[in-house]
């Protein structure tokens, strides 16, 4: 990560992906999720005590939120500044500790929980073993799904600080984002955004988004040309938003399945295999789902 933070100026194929696609960068949030859910089906494999248990899982996920908090919330101010705080109004809820400890709080609840109402009487194999595992998230997957294809996202509007460190009268344009749309996936109109803007409110977005490296921001920013960027190109954006931790909370769990296959089966063989039939199969399913549309 902080290779591809530092590098990826110099060679932009390593940094995050302004949208569509997948850089280099884009593998590490998710590679943390996974990792998260193997070490689960380490420290969880015995569990006498479910409620102590618990307790142990929410206060580290607690402690994990509040360190992003800390650290991504607008305390710091660049490493080269001399000065530290954060505007309430505006500090930053969510970031990539909060998104990990998201993830991994609803995956140790599946681990701790669930493994005691495995369903033997249906199989044998690791699907079934841990079935409601998969209930779990193929029901985060379809609400996900279900948001962000069938929710109407208005137009909406945004402040634009032109010039001091506070939002005055004479110095803050609005702007509107034309949008009346459902399912868009776009930048502009998605409905994970606009989740993001109602429930936790736009001051409190990340405000330099990844999608500002698009051609049709950068090639405003970078022209003497008269015409106005998207407006959208301006506004604040959550990487790490509400909806989409949905989805990061699946990928714990999918690591915590691989990590029940690394704990239960001894042979190296036996181990790649499962992984990857199942590494197959969701791979398979999401291009079903692509291809579909």
């Amino acid at each position: 990560m902080i290779f591809v933070d530092y590098g990826g100026s110099i060679l932009p194929f390593i940094a995050h992906s302004p949208w569509n696609g997948v850089h280099l960068a884009d593998f590490v949030m998710p590679f943390f999720l996974f990792i998260a859910g193997i070490s689960l089906s380490l420290v969880y494999k015995i569990t006498p005590n479910k409620g102590q248990a618990t307790w142990n899982a929410s206060l580290r996920a607690t402690k994990l939120f509040l360190l992003g908090i800390i650290l991504q919330g607008g305390y710091f101010h660049g490493v080269n500044s001399l000065t530290f705080g954060v505007d309430i109004d505006k500090v930053r809820w969510l970031g990539i500790l909060q998104r990990i400890a998201i993830g991994y709080i609803v995956a140790a609840l599946c681990e701790i929980w669930s493994s005691s109402l495995l369903w033997k009487d249906v199989g044998n194999g690791f699907f079934w073993k841990y079935f409601l595992n998969w209930v779990v998230i193929f029901s985060l997957s379809g609400i996900y799904a279900g948001l962000s294809y069938g929710l109407y996202v208005p137009d909406w509007q945004f402040k634009v600080q032109q010039t001091s460190l506070v939002c005055h009268s004479d110095d803050c344009s609005f702007q509107t984002v034309k949008c009346g749309v459902r399912g868009d996936l776009g930048p502009a109109c998605n409905a994970a955004g606009m989740i993001d803007r109602y429930v936790l409110g736009i001051e409190h977005l990340y405000k330099k988004p990844v999608y500002r490296n698009l051609e049709v921001c950068k090639s405003y920013k970078n022209s003497q040309a008269s015409n106005e960027p998207p407006s959208w190109c301006l506004a604040p954006s959550e990487p790490e938003g509400i909806l989409s931790s949905l989805t990061a909370a699946v990928t714990c769990i999918i690591g915590l399945h691989f990590g029940h296959i690394l704990v239960q089966l001894e042979d190296h063989k036996d181990r790649i295999s499962r992984w990857l039939f199942f590494s197959l199969s969701i791979f398979a399913l999401a291009l079903g789902l692509s291809f579909a549309g």
